[in-house]
């Protein structure tokens, strides 16, 4: 299903007696730029990096949190999806007040309340473990040696005071990659978050495999997806306990189509979800992300084409936003893709006050 040049962009639709006020933060994946719009569509501030800014979120000093574009050489890292060279803190007139800089940086990262920052990163996996690892499609450029994915904690300083490596403790049999997808990463994180207690909650698109790491052990706590979600993006704990989760759908059999599912991890049952209708209307195959507003409310960002909108508990669309800056892409296509957005409350952006 592709879209006409005719389609519509920005601002699509605004119930604001239904909706929850505030703003909402959008990057575009090849932008420059990161953009606080408010419920009727309007830029209301803007912050620039000319590092690029892949994602960024809010942090409660106000300042902005972001990770760039891919470093220009980082042995195969920069040509995996999510690469990052650098994470960025600016201020509100986008000057640069902390950074940390790695070539292995990709996806996601969690500023803590200590002031410490967890990130994610590629680790080059022993060519022993990649050769054992299973599934995944085998073609003659397959590499000796796959990424694997590490956790750390850094300080201010830059210095590691904690790390996690998830290949020490998932199973390469029982968590073998899916047979559509590349033999060059496993398993592929695109998500880091904490819950309350401080532990992990970890998301692996490659296994389609989520789960919550308790940081002191490193063992998994739960661990949740093969068969149920097929290759998801941004768990993210609510206050009720439960996992809410981007369904993205991508190599779901039989049909493609996106949804987003709020799972109880202590029973592994599906409480409430929300679908396209018809079904195939709604559908990222890559990025996206869903946060669950203090009304009751669910922001989903639809990544892939840009659209991000709002939904009650009762699945009724309240607001919808199409993003209506694009840059240039794959295939000489000009792309307006965000990875994820973020709502904030009016008292979480003084500056605006």
């Amino acid at each position: 299903m592709g879209w006409s040049q005719h389609h519509p962009v920005g601002l699509i639709y605004s119930a604001p007696q239904h909706c929850f006020r505030g703003y909402t933060l959008t990057t575009n994946n090849r932008d420059h730029h990161a953009r606080l719009i408010d419920l009727e569509g309007r830029v209301c501030h803007q912050w620039q990096s000319d590092q690029g800014i892949g994602y960024a979120y809010l942090l409660p000093n106000g300042n902005l949190l972001l990770r760039t574009r891919p470093p220009e050489d980082a042995g195969r890292a920069e040509t995996k999806g999510g690469s990052s060279g650098a994470i960025l803190e600016l201020d509100w007139d986008s000057n640069v007040v902390w950074e940390y800089r790695n070539p292995y940086l990709h996806h996601d990262y969690e500023r803590l309340p200590n002031g410490n920052t967890l990130v994610l990163l590629f680790e080059l996996l022993s060519p022993e473990l990649t050769a054992a690892i299973q599934g995944g499609r085998p073609t003659d450029e397959d590499p000796e040696q796959m990424f694997g994915d590490v956790v750390k904690e850094i300080a201010p300083d830059g210095m590691v005071v904690y790390e996690w490596k998830s290949w020490e403790h998932l199973s390469p049999e029982e968590d073998s990659i899916c047979p559509l997808e590349d033999r060059k990463e496993w398993p592929h994180g695109n998500s880091l978050n904490v819950t309350p207690e401080a532990d992990l909650i970890v998301s692996y698109r490659g296994t389609s495999t989520v789960g919550s790491v308790d940081k002191a052990s490193g063992e998994f706590r739960w661990k949740w997806g093969r068969g149920e979600i097929d290759h998801q993006h941004h768990p993210t704990w609510l206050d009720n306990g439960r996992v809410l989760i981007f369904d993205n759908g991508f190599h779901r059999p039989r049909s493609s189509y996106s949804r987003v599912i709020e799972v109880d991890p202590s029973t592994n049952e599906i409480a409430w979800e929300y679908w396209g209708n018809p079904a195939i209307s709604f559908y990222s195959q890559a990025i996206s992300s869903c946060e669950r507003l203090p009304n009751g409310n669910t922001l989903i960002c639809e990544g892939s084409p840009g659209r991000i909108f709002e939904v009650t508990p009762h699945k009724e669309i309240v607001w919808e936003y199409v993003n209506p800056h694009f840059h240039p892409g794959p295939m000489n296509a000009l792309v307006n893709s965000v990875f994820r957005a973020r709502h904030y409350r009016p008292e979480e952006v003084p500056a605006l006050g």
